[in-house]
């Protein structure tokens, strides 16, 4: 009798605690694709497939210490995504360096406009950062790396950032938007200037956008001293988006103490990517895992 009443309060004790500790989360899968938003996104226009944010996430062969993570924002002009060689070939390379790499699906003009690709990718870092108990990624290593257009935005969630909002009845509204790094490829900078990409000026914001807006999201006026460190990439040979982007970044970056590395090489067309078939470009992902090395985002 002492054995049966023995054994019913075992069983009964571990009910309880199997129904206090709640089902155990289900790990993130390789290449697997999550919209950004249950339900349509904010101001979503449709529900076609451009209509909705998603990010996929590649993820490195083991998985042991909380890794460091990076959004990546394939570039396009704000009307295109070039999701190959500058999203999932570069999330590949990121996985050869132990980084989980989530490639970014983000809305494009003319159909929308700033700042709902901000949004975007503001709420993709809350995200990652939300879930970063779940998906052994650590919330304090999360950067935001774009190429292009891709870079525009990405320097935008770098400068634009959102710190999260305690009282947010959805709990990724709740933690910071700020990116702890960032990594810009040949990006679009300013729009202010001659050497301004008009096209992905024109995506984002229309035919007549404001001018105080305008100036607001031209990288050279944006920076601050709480501008996470930045790594930038460029080529000389760029008549696309010219280095004068990433040059004046950079002077923007130094002047207001914030910690930055640029790199600009002779030759090399716009939106080379990796610049893996071309031997002196082939060298800058590695001169960024230095980096990341050298400031701690990666071991």
């Amino acid at each position: 009798m002492k054995r049966f009443l023995l054994l019913q309060i075992l069983v009964a004790a571990t009910a309880v605690a199997q129904q206090g500790r709640g089902p155990n989360p289900a790990m993130i899968q390789d290449t697997q694709t999550m919209p950004l938003w249950t339900g349509q996104a904010p101001g979503a226009l449709g529900t076609e497939d451009k209509d909705i944010p998603t990010l996929t996430a590649y993820m490195p062969r083991s998985l042991g210490q909380p890794v460091t993570a990076v959004i990546v924002c394939p570039g396009g002009g704000y009307g295109a995504l070039a999701s190959n060689h500058e999203g999932r070939q570069v999330a590949n390379y990121l996985n050869s360096l132990g980084i989980a790499a989530f490639v970014l699906k983000y809305r494009l003009g003319p159909k929308y406009h700033h700042p709902v690709e901000l949004g975007d990718a503001q709420r993709a870092i809350r995200m990652v950062r939300a879930k970063a108990g779940d998906w052994r990624v650590n919330p304090d290593r999360i950067g935001i790396m774009g190429f292009s257009a891709g870079g525009h935005l990405a320097m935008t969630a770098s400068t634009l950032f959102q710190v999260g909002d305690a009282g947010a009845a959805d709990p990724i509204d709740r933690v910071s938007a700020r990116p702890d790094f960032a990594v810009l490829g040949y990006p679009v900078i300013s729009f202010t200037e001659p050497w301004t990409h008009q096209g992905s000026k024109k995506n984002l914001l229309g035919e007549s956008p404001d001018a105080g807006l305008v100036k607001q999201l031209s990288g050279e006026n944006a920076v601050k001293a709480q501008t996470p460190p930045t790594f930038l990439f460029h080529t000389n040979g760029d008549t696309g988006v010219p280095a004068e982007n990433s040059v004046y970044y950079y002077l923007a970056l130094r002047k207001a103490g914030v910690v930055a590395e640029m790199h600009i090489f002779q030759r090399g067309p716009h939106g080379v990517g990796l610049g893996m078939d071309d031997f002196a470009l082939a060298e800058w992902p590695g001169l960024l895992a230095n980096w990341l090395r050298v400031n701690s985002f990666l071991k």
